[in-house]
């Protein structure tokens, strides 16, 4: 017996190999397995022709449709297409909007004189002398001088566009010196009022002492109030610290308080709140 190895056409295959051996010599077993194969090939092979018959004709006929498509939009005349200029309609009688005025509009009062939005300093209160003669405008020069990097800083404030910086500081019975800064920038290029205010919590924040809230009614807005003391304006003198930064529209608030003492969160918390609230 002739023994039939594992096909790769199957089961089916085999199966029919072994049955033609098994009829008796003389006996007529039809097709021989080889025969019985290629009919089988055939087969498949006569199927495989129709699908792909059938696929080109599908493919010919969306190729026939696409072209029929084309060929009637282009028979027919162009459409003509309205006026890009319309007339605009005039308002119906009560519907005319009247421009804000000046006193709500944001925009029109941070266009003028940004001295005029500083939180006014307190009754009681001296001016500090170190901005005695700069009649509360700082260039970017002068406002670079306040950082330890100033011309890195300078460098910086060119690329972010600055426009000009309003200032006003005073001093309270010799215990703290408050400053305040409204720093606005053009803001043509890159949003740089909220870079500067994300700029100055970062580097405040790393001091690990700080205790840190938030400035209500300003999104991310915060305060910081430093345990330890710092080293400070006069010749690195020690002094304890707190600072505000905060942002409106195009101008970035800061608020600096050195002192003698703990700062109080309710005295820059206050001032803040107050100083966010004229922009």
């Amino acid at each position: 017996m002739i023994e039939v190895l594992p096909s790769p056409w199957g089961e089916e295959l085999a199966s029919e190999v072994e049955a033609g051996e098994a009829k008796a010599p003389g006996e007529d077993s039809g097709a021989s397995p080889v025969v019985r194969t290629g009919q089988a090939a055939s087969r498949r092979s006569r199927r495989g022709r129709a699908t792909l018959l059938i696929s080109t004709a599908a493919v010919l006929g969306l190729v026939a449709g696409t072209c029929a498509g084309y060929l009637v939009q282009a028979d027919r005349p162009p459409t003509k297409l309205p006026s890009l200029a319309q007339p605009l309609s005039r308002p119906a009688a009560g519907q005319t909007s009247k421009p804000l005025p000046a006193a709500q509009d944001r925009r029109v009062r941070t266009n003028g004189d940004l001295r005029k939005l500083l939180v006014k300093k307190p009754q009681g209160a001296r001016e500090a002398e170190w901005v005695a003669d700069a009649d509360g405008w700082m260039d970017l020069a002068a406002y670079a001088e306040k950082y330890a990097k100033s011309g890195q800083k300078f460098s910086q404030y060119i690329h972010d566009e600055f426009r000009r910086a309003a200032v006003a500081s005073w001093t309270v019975d010799g215990s703290h010196t408050v400053e305040v800064y409204l720093v606005q920038f053009h803001q043509e290029e890159a949003l740089a009022a909220v870079e500067a205010g994300d700029n100055g919590r970062h580097w405040a924040s790393w001091m690990a002492d700080a205790k840190i809230s938030a400035i209500p009614g300003t999104g991310d807005g915060e305060t910081f109030v430093h345990n330890q003391p710092k080293p400070g304006r006069a010749h690195g003198r020690q002094a304890y610290v707190a600072e505000a930064y905060a942002w409106r529209g195009d101008i970035e608030m800061e608020i600096l308080i050195t002192g003698s003492k703990r700062i109080s969160e309710k005295l820059i918390a206050d001032l803040a709140k107050r100083q966010m609230e004229r922009l």
